[in-house]
């Protein structure tokens, strides 16, 4: 008999800012952290199953943030299950002597197996609380969208859920292993140099490091490793290739995803359009018929949305719709008088709130511009009825907005602002800029994430 009514600790991680947007410090942490959470009702036999993977840049958070509480989810009779998984050097870090004590000769990606951990948990246990083994969703938020991503490419997790939820994805380029790749070193070379550089010569000396110490004083962006197995290729090889995962897919991003990570923008120029022609050669026409210089800081905003999470979402629902998946797309455009008042209409995680009905300011971090606008309620409730019923069905629907189609040639999508609206063609092309900006960086050995607009390298 275990007592299981109180949340697991969070995994190990470092302090955020107090003066973050996103400061919601965890109660306690421990390394011993691959914990699962689930809400389900009294009545659930084979009930549809969400498996939800927080966000924060695979560094910090946790399945514990009153934010994620899956009361709301449970009652329109989902199973809700939320997890923890390894973060920052813990979670990610590559080392050639991991790799050494590694039966598949590979390491890093350790966060990404507690997630394929917890999934085998829910395919053996989850009828146990109602819960449909055979009916998985995953869903995902930023970091979490980016392992909903991995998920998706990795033949480790082949199988374990049935859809997918991804809200505002990257598909940037990865370290690989043991070589360079796009502009990156070996992940275990990078993995090396981060102990070093902390006076530890060795795993050993690692692992006799304090694990909060590690997560506080080492210099590493956690991110996935192309290991050849558990991640056999760069993502989006893997989607140009078919070798995914072909489940349907619910994706989107948010208008003002850049309005909260502003730190990513570039130093404005003196002449933009000139800035911009040094930059891209013969696509900066294309690029300025985008991003035009009538209003420099609205362009370098939706420069960087469209290269880091329009892109990316654009082309995974694509890609999924090619392989015959039904795929939904939308793009989230809410905004409300607090969010507005700060500057911050539809930032970066905006939407979550409203997918998880978690409207009051308690349930939030005490930066963040609680909703306070008329339609929050409606537009909330809309939202759990097309993420529940796509989780059941695999068709979001609701009665309290338009019928959902799925992205086909018409570029379908649904418009969540002040009203849901069914739209086409989301950001008219964009898609096909950054598509061959992709190609050309791809072709040159170049890293494409971050390497846009103004911070682009300039064009030979």
């Amino acid at each position: 008999m275990r007592d299981a009514t109180a949340f697991g600790p969070s995994c190990i991680q470092p302090d955020v800012p107090a003066r973050s947007l996103y400061y919601d410090p965890p109660l306690q942490t421990s390394e011993d952290c691959l914990t699962l959470n689930i809400w389900a009702g009294p009545e659930g036999v084979k009930a549809p199953v969400i498996v939800w993977i927080h966000g924060g840049s695979l560094r910090v958070g946790g399945s514990a943030q009153a934010m994620y509480d899956g009361s709301e989810f449970a009652r329109r009779g989902v199973v809700f299950v939320s997890l923890n998984y390894r973060l920052g050097v813990l979670g990610w870090l590559a080392h050639p002597s991991l790799s050494a004590e590694s039966p598949d000769g590979i390491s890093g990606n350790y966060g990404l197996l507690d997630q394929i951990s917890a999934l085998e948990w829910v395919r053996e246990n989850i009828s146990a609380f109602g819960g449909d083994p055979a009916n998985v969703t995953v869903m995902g938020e930023s970091a979490g969208a980016l392992s909903v991503s991995y998920l998706l490419a990795s033949p480790n997790a082949a199988g374990l859920f049935q859809k997918a939820i991804i809200q505002s994805a990257n598909s940037r380029n990865f370290p690989e292993l043991d070589s360079p790749a796009y502009g990156l070193p070996p992940a275990e070379g990078r993995g090396a140099s981060v102990l070093s550089a902390l006076g530890l010569d060795s795993i050993d000396a690692a692992r006799g490091a304090t694990a909060q110490d590690l997560a506080d004083k080492a210099s590493f962006v956690p991110q996935g490793t192309i290991d050849g197995k558990v991640l056999p290729l760069q993502i989006i090889d893997s989607f140009d290739h078919g070798m995914f995962s072909r489940v349907p897919i619910l994706a989107g991003l948010n208008s003002g995803e850049v309005r909260s990570q502003r730190l990513f923008l570039p130093r404005m120029p003196d002449d933009y359009e000139a800035s911009i022609a040094a930059r891209y050669g013969g696509l900066a026409d294309d690029f300025l018929a985008l991003y035009p210089a009538e209003d420099v800081g609205a362009s370098m905003l939706a420069t960087l949305r469209d290269a880091i999470y329009g892109w990316a979402t654009e082309r995974i629902v694509r890609k999924e719709r090619e392989a015959g998946q039904p795929a939904f797309m939308y793009v989230f455009d809410y905004c409300y008088p607090n969010a507005r008042e700060a500057g911050l209409c539809a930032f970066h995680a905006s939407e979550l709130p409203f997918v998880f009905g978690a409207l009051d300011a308690e349930r939030l971090s005490g930066n963040w511009p609680y909703p306070d606008g008329q339609n929050d309620r409606a537009i909330s409730n809309a939202l759990l009825d097309y993420w529940t019923s796509f989780a059941a069905t695999g068709q979001p629907t609701s009665d309290h907005g338009p019928a959902w189609p799925a992205y086909g040639s018409d570029e379908a999508y649904l418009e969540i602002g002040q009203e849901l609206e069914v739209r086409h063609d989301p950001f008219p092309g964009m898609f096909e800029l950054h598509e061959e900006l992709v190609r050309q960086r791809r072709a040159a050995g170049e890293p494409w994430f971050l390497n846009v607009g103004l911070g682009a390298r300039p064009h030979e």
